[in-house]
């Protein structure tokens, strides 16, 4: 018998094989459940907006309509699914105070922000059922959209699936004086794929385990069919992906362009145009849309199209949400040419450089269990893994050339810039050339990522985003000294 360490906890397992992730059901591809494209004629839900400067909510079971059918979900705050989009401005303090009045241990990590790490949400820093915490630190981020969800150990697939997420919005005076769409004009919207013939239960199985837990149905703001109505006039929109697994190449229908803006870390030095964007589980993107050229009564949609480089998605093209012109308006608004200046961090630098193999798996024998290592190791809270220095920059490489599955690397607890990508999509994207937080590492691919590491002591973690990968022991820790 082999002995593997999770989270702190010691597991007694048959012996584990080191196999290149994928191929598991002896030859058979695995593949992810095809979406199920719904009416569009659901209003779409636009979540509640909360100062973030004195908040208070919490983490409860409720029950929501979601298509048609009465369904146990998680949320944060009142009914329903999702939590409030938290705003607060660069600079200010954020005051928090959260309840967990969930039956299980929960916490809140706050994805994209330079949180300390005893308020970062790291996997055993647990608030249990009926207790209480609050959350109270500096923002200091740049303008831009973030979020938050739980990240319990072997439990943050179960609770952010069943409903535990909401958007983070930093703004600031130096954004304000752009004049970006603002107001009822400026929406987030987040994307999920929930499995609502199962009840939006979590329960996966060993082929979940190995791919992510994908559903049929495609939830917008936690409304599934969503349709919204729009003005003749341009919109901001903060897309995040707050799937589980899924990843999503978001373009409009007839291949209308539209403008990319921002990044995970806020805006980029200037408007790009593009076709299409591709987000993996946890990035977020921010677009400009122009509906003004188009006739009332215009309907399109945002639709995910096919893509390659994954054995288990991206075959499918389907729609996400349509929209729908109602109105003619005024509409003053100038793109500007120039957004935000993104500093650049010089590679020449960097004063160490380290590499993380994330392309196998440990399968346990039997198929009873599936494990994702880095380098071979799962996580542990009792170890340090990597120990660095603040205030240094590093360059951290994640090699996946060897797998077969897609892994979206996330570092807690700050931003990063991407250096390079070898192999597979062989460069770096549109929505990649600013402040980034999780990338993307298809099969084949090598992803160099420079970090440099805030003035913020303490242990943080790095993980796969495919949140099944994650519970799967995809992550380890970092510590800044």
């Amino acid at each position: 018998m082999n002995t593997i360490k999770i989270g702190g906890m010691i597991t007694l397992m048959a012996a584990f094989t080191l196999i290149s992730c994928h191929k598991m059901d002896h030859g058979n591809q695995t593949t992810a459940r095809a979406v199920v494209e719904k009416s569009f004629s659901t209003p779409i839900a636009i979540p509640m907006v909360m100062d973030a400067t004195n908040a208070s909510f919490a983490a409860k079971t409720n029950t929501a309509t979601i298509g048609g059918q009465s369904l146990k979900t998680l949320s944060y705050g009142n009914g329903g699914i999702l939590g409030p989009t938290l705003k607060i401005n660069q600079g200010d303090m954020m005051n928090l105070v959260f309840s967990n009045q969930l039956s299980e241990p929960t916490n809140i990590h706050w994805h994209g922000l330079e949180a300390p790490s005893s308020q970062d949400g790291y996997p055993t820093d647990l608030t249990q059922a009926g207790n209480s915490y609050t959350y109270n630190f500096r923002v200091t981020n740049r303008p831009g959209t973030y979020w938050y969800h739980p990240h319990p150990d072997m439990a943050t697939a179960s609770q952010a699936y069943r409903g535990l997420a909401g958007f983070y919005i930093v703004s600031s005076p130096e954004e304000q004086a752009l004049k970006l769409p603002a107001g009822n004009f400026d929406v987030p919207l987040v994307i999920q794929d929930k499995r609502l013939t199962g009840g939006l239960e979590y329960n996966p199985d060993a082929e979940d385990q190995t791919i992510g837990f994908f559903g049929e149905s495609i939830l917008v703001n936690g409304t599934p069919g969503a349709v919204m109505d729009v003005e003749k006039r341009t919109y901001r929109f903060r897309l995040l992906n707050g799937s589980n697994a899924r990843i999503y190449n978001f373009a409009l229908s007839d291949g209308i362009k539209f403008k990319l803006i921002g990044s995970d870390g806020g805006l980029l030095d200037a408007p790009v145009d593009v076709s299409n964007i591709l987000l993996a589980p946890g990035e977020r993107a921010d677009v400009l849309i122009n509906f003004g050229s188009m006739p009332v009564s215009t309907e399109l949609f945002m639709e995910s199209a096919s893509f390659s480089g994954s054995s288990s998605q991206g075959n499918q093209s389907f729609k996400v949400m349509k929209f729908k012109i109602i109105k003619d308006a005024t509409d003053n608004f100038i793109v500007p040419s120039t957004l935000m200046a993104v500093e650049k961090i010089s590679e020449s630098s960097s004063v160490a450089s380290r590499k993380f193999n994330i392309g196998h798996m440990m399968v346990h024998g039997g198929m009873e269990g599936v494990m994702h290592p880095i380098d071979g190791k799962t996580f542990d809270a009792n170890r340090r893994d990597e120990v660095v220095k603040s205030g240094s920059v590093e360059i951290w490489e994640f090699d996946n050339t060897t797998g077969t599955e897609i892994h979206p690397m996330h570092l807690h607890g700050l931003q990063f810039q991407v250096l390079s990508r070898i192999g597979g999509r062989g460069s770096i994207q549109a929505w990649e050339k600013g402040w980034k937080d999780t990338v993307l590492a298809f099969p084949g691919e090598k992803v160099k990522i420079i970090v440099r590491f805030p003035n913020n002591t303490g242990k943080f973690v790095f993980h796969c985003h495919n949140l099944e990968h994650e519970d799967a022991g995809m992550m380890l820790n970092f510590e800044i000294q």
